[in-house]
């Protein structure tokens, strides 16, 4: 089983760094079926819903749900398996404007 990097280390941050401002809006996936430009808006999301008011928050059974039962899931040392779902908030749709996003 393999772990996920530690993106509180320096040198991962590097490294992910390096690989963000290397893409271009003709980068073919290599993980998912998401463009370039969908993937980017896909992860925006998160920092959306933890700085902003502009998703929907759940209810508070769901916040519960979420911390037992997915938290650990989702920001856990394991990584993702491909074709795992994805919440309805992080689908992305349609193309998306590489350069904003």
């Amino acid at each position: 089983m393999s772990t996920m990097k530690n993106v509180f280390d320096s040198t991962v941050v590097a490294e992910l760094t390096a690989r963000i401002n290397a893409l271009t809006p003709t980068t073919k996936p290599q993980w998912g079926k998401m463009t370039v430009d969908q993937m980017l808006a896909h992860l925006s999301v998160a920092y959306e819903v933890a700085d902003e008011d502009k998703h929907h928050r759940p209810n508070f059974f769901m916040r519960l749900v979420l911390r037992t039962i997915v938290k650990g899931k989702v920001v856990g040392p394991t990584p993702h398996p491909r074709s795992s779902p994805t919440a309805p908030a992080f689908r992305m749709t349609g193309r998306k404007d590489f350069a904003r996003e």
